[in-house]
Order: C-alpha cells, then structure tokens, then sequence
C-alpha cells in the first residue's frame, strides 16, 4: 500500500521570517514520521515550500505511517514553534491531492464515498480521493479517520468479492429423525383449509381463527415454559428504528437493501397535499410520483431486528450491580424485512410477528442466561412440539453485516441457530436463534454497570411464522396428529369463516 498527499497548512499572518526554522523543523521530523512503524519504513517529505501564509507540502508513505496521519502528526509540533518563536498560528489545512496505491488481483468497479475515481493497472488499484476546493474530502474528514475507514471498505471488498464472505456453521447437536405426520407444503394446505389468505402487500399474510390460535398457543407455551420460570419482564419496543438507533446498534452498515423505508410527509397542511387529494377523486388512482414529491427523506425503517429501540430506554444510563441482569421481553407489534425474491409461503415473509427476548448483565451473567433460554428451547422443541431439529454455531449478524466470519473474534460471543427439517422438500429451516452479543449494545449506547465491569447482552427472537412452519410441516394440520403435550396446551380449535 502506497500513499501521496498534497497539501497545505493555512497560517495566520506571513511566515517569511520563520522559513528557517520551519526547514530545520522539517528536516528533523523524521521521528514523527516514522513513530510506530519497522526501521525505514514510515512517511517522508518528498517537498515543501513556503509561500506567504500558506506552507505547501507533498507527503509519500507506505501503510505503516499513512500519509494523512503523518500531516496529523505534523500540526501540532508544527503549531507550537511558529506559535512561540514567531506569534503564527497554524489556522487549518487544506488538500489538493489524495492517491493511494493498494495491490490487488482484480479491479473493483464499485462507487466508494469520498473516492473520484478508480483505476485498476499492473496489479495495482489507484485510487484518487475526491479533495480539492470542490471536492468532498477536507480537514474535517482527515480528522474524522475518513480514509481509513475507505481503506477498511476497499480492503473487506477485495476479501470478500461481490457475494460477500461465506458465513460460519458448525453442527452442534441433532435430534433424533423423528418420522413426519405430514409430507405436504403447509401453506398450501392451510390456504385450503382457509386458515391463511394473502395480504394486499407482498410477503404479507391475513391468518384466520385457526392459525391464529396455533400462534397464540406458540405464545403460551413461551410464556409458561420461559418468561414466567426465568422471571422476564414484558417491555413495548417502538417498531419504527431511526438512523440513529440503526448507527448505534451496527444495523447502518448493510441493513438498507432489506428494511422498508419509512418518510414523514413534509408538511401535514392540507393545502400542501390537496391536488393529491383532488386527482384520486377525478380518477380514483392514487397519484404516487405527485406523492413521492410531498414526502420527506426517510428518517428510518420500520422495525427490523426487534431488539434495537429497547436500547434507547438505557442509552446513557448507569445501573446498579444489584439491578443486574436485566432480562425483559417485547411481543407488541410486527416486525417488516424485504425479502426481495426469497418470499415463501409463511416461511420467509415480509411481515412477520415475533417474541423478543433481551437480556442485559456482567459476561457471566450473560452466558449462564443463554444456558437457561437454551435448556427451555429444547424442552419445548423435544417434549412439547417433538420436532426434528438440530442447532448449529453461526456467524452472528453483527460480524456477517460487518464482513467478519469465523469465531476468533467473539471471545465468547456468537449466535446459535435453530433449525427444523421441512419434510415436503427435505430443506432445514431456521426457526429458532439465540445470540450473545458480548459488549456490542452497551457499548453502542453507552450502557454502564456501577461496578465498572463490562456489561454485555443476548437477544433471542421466537419467530411465530417459522415455529408454524416447522411445527406445521412435520405434524400438519390435523390435531389428531400433533403431540399431546401440544394438544393439553391448545385445547378445542376453533371455527373458520365459511364462505359461500
């Protein structure tokens, strides 16, 4: 990796009288420069001059002692002998040229924040950043770390390609192959049986009394078997997840292509909306490029990851050792995701309706709770709905959203999957998934333990269309063959509409 900077500091008054010093200053900065890196390596200035107010300098560096810092490193030294020798402050810095150099197999022909171009020759990507009076990379940005967070992208693009990394799996433990009562695919069946219709949106489902009740004994089941025993107490999360509970959390990185947008209207003046109004009268149409220009930016998304907005109710706050663990849980609204093409049945939808278990202590504390909420999952999954399962050890969503595989970098962190065999395809589904997200949230939103020590948390989301899933595609939809612990839990069916 190569780097070559162009740039200035901007002086408060003439600095002819200091040009002698500032050569001596410069000659002897070989120490800056180089701090940190092998004997050798480091930055080095390649010219300067001094012209008036104005010291303009070009910087090459290799990746040990990057460029931009080296011009960091630079000002304040610089600062404090025209300050005390010569009463010259140094007012900022401005940058007229930015390249770096970084080896690479193959060429990325990808748009990158603050970059202006791209070119890929002789197994080298030269990227030229986008600086100068009209460019987007200034002082504040250098500050801001802004190149190296482009160095990080560019170098997580090249590992990872297109597709991104392929995520971790490890089997864990396996059920035994119980033999299915069912061998058809359950949405299609319930479709028949009218228990399910399609909503008006896509991925969205309208379900009736039947599979409605199946989901509220889902729901008992969670309550009796896990939230009344481990002594959780039932929260209401917001379902709408600003950019900043989205930054806060490390959804901002990669979420966009998956969440539904959400955009106030820029005024609530029924004046300002009255021709939208007055075209869907005449036509009974409603006018959506008229409307998309009456909305404002998007201020967020509705709810994807439910866990998120809880973290707002402790952001900043201080809690006591003896409050600790803190363990609650949300069941009060759905949860929205796009799924672009995979949409499947009540598999893989876009609207669906989840138990949102969280909770909050020391590491410890942490990880014995995940034990808990693991041995309740398999009582309920083996006595109660005797399924076919298995879990695995997964890459957690806030590694694979970040680019990260593997599970060095845990320390004691990860996510557990839970998965059933559908036996109409012979595909495993997840249904089930617990994580534990070490110091991530508490950090995020600057949670404090009195005693100093480093909280940590886990989530856990009970999924009520995919327990119906795996449920309903291994027993099907004739209670005479769901399992008796199930059948003592939901009692008597009830009716459908009928229809004529």
């Amino acid at each position: 990796m190569k780097f070559h900077l162009e740039a200035s500091f901007r002086l408060s008054a003439d600095a002819d009288k200091a040009e002698a010093a500032i050569s001596d200053f410069f000659k002897s900065a070989g120490p800056i420069l180089q701090k940190g890196a092998p004997l050798g390596q480091g930055a080095k200035i390649v010219a300067w001059k001094l012209a008036g107010s104005k010291i303009d300098l070009v910087i090459d560096s290799d990746r040990f002692v990057r460029a931009h810092d080296a011009l960091l490193r630079l000002r304040r030294p610089l600062s404090e002998l025209l300050g005390k020798e010569f009463r010259i402050g140094v007012r900022g810095m401005d940058i007229s040229k930015f390249e770096i150099a970084v080896e690479s197999e193959r060429a990325i022909n990808h748009k990158i924040p603050y970059v202006r171009e791209i070119k890929f020759e002789d197994g080298w990507l030269l990227l030229s950043l986008d600086v100068g009076p009209e460019g987007t990379l200034g002082q504040s940005e250098m500050e801001n770390r802004i190149p190296d967070r482009i160095i990080s992208l560019l170098e997580d693009k090249l590992q990872s390609g297109y597709g991104g990394k392929t995520e971790h799996w490890e089997l864990l433990w396996e059920s035994s192959a119980r033999p299915p009562k069912f061998t058809s695919d359950p949405t299609e069946e319930m479709q028949k049986a009218g228990w399910i219709k399609h909503g008006s949106s896509r991925g969205q489902w309208i379900y009736g009394p039947q599979a409605t009740h199946v989901f509220r004994t889902f729901e008992k089941i969670v309550l009796e078997e896990i939230i009344q025993p481990l002594g959780y107490r039932e929260m209401i999360f917001p379902k709408l997840d600003t950019w900043d509970v989205w930054k806060k959390s490390g959804h901002a990185q990669g979420v966009y292509p998956e969440i539904y947008f959400v955009c106030p209207p820029k005024t609530r003046d029924p004046a300002f909306w009255e021709e939208v109004m007055d075209y869907y009268k005449i036509t009974h149409e409603v006018p959506l490029e008229l409307v998309k220009e009456k909305i404002d930016l998007p201020i967020g998304g509705m709810c994807y990851a439910q866990c998120p907005t809880f973290w707002g109710f402790l952001q900043g706050m201080t809690l006591p050792r003896d409050e600790l663990p803190i363990t609650v849980f949300d069941r009060s609204g759905t949860s929205h995701r796009y799924e672009s093409g995979g949409i499947h049945g009540i598999e893989r939808v876009d609207e669906f309706h989840r138990i949102e278990i969280v909770w909050l202590g020391s590491k410890e504390q942490v990880l014995e709770e995940a034990e808990k909420l693991k041995a309740c999952y398999k009582h309920i999954f083996e006595d109660i709905l005797e399924l076919h399962w298995r879990t695995a050890w997964v890459t957690p969503w806030f590694m694979a959203q970040e680019g990260k595989t593997g599970l060095a970098e845990m320390s004691g962190a990860g996510t557990v999957d839970y998965e059933a065999v559908l036996p109409y395809n012979g595909n495993w589904i997840e249904f089930q998934n617990l994580s534990v997200n070490g110091e991530k949230y508490p950090k995020g939103f600057t949670v404090k333990s009195q005693s100093g020590e480093a909280l940590w948390s886990g989530c856990s989301g009970v999924g009520l269309e995919r327990w119906a899933s795996a449920f309903l595609s291994q027993k099907g939809l004739d209670p005479a063959n769901w399992p008796v612990e199930f059948q003592k839990r939901i009692g008597e069916m009830p009716k459908g509409i009928r229809f004529l």
